[in-house]
């Protein structure tokens, strides 16, 4: 059973940063993508950044030009590199992983979430 553990969120003063770390446990999965998504009560999980297998890399435009996704999909890591954070940004941030089979995602994994909190 794949898992994804993620750590790495806290609060922090706004302008400031930090770094998620997610990994998967449970073996070593194909995966085509990983990425963060993040959530706050009452609104709908969003897209921040994901990164495919073979490097190409997507970002939320409220992401752009502050956080940055990178990891190792093939050792099933992936990170997000977060800088000039705002009030706005603080959420419960998910780790996600994906794998295709014949062009269609067959595996969906989500981690637990971490929370993000930035004090203004």
């Amino acid at each position: 059973q794949v898992q994804l553990v993620e750590s790495g969120g806290g609060l922090v003063q706004r302008g400031g940063s930090l770094r998620l770390s997610c990994a998967a446990s449970g073996g070593i999965f194909r995966f085509y993508a990983m990425g963060w998504y993040r959530q706050v009560p009452g609104m709908e999980r969003e897209l921040v950044a994901r990164i495919t297998s073979g490097g190409i890399t997507k970002y939320a435009d409220s992401a752009k030009g502050r956080f940055i996704v990178s990891g190792d999909i093939a050792k099933n890591t992936v990170y997000l590199q977060m800088s000039s954070l705002e009030p706005e940004d603080t959420a419960v941030y998910y780790c996600n992983a994906e794998r295709l089979v014949a062009g269609t995602v067959d595996l969906e994994v989500w981690g637990q979430g971490t929370l993000v909190t930035v004090s203004s």
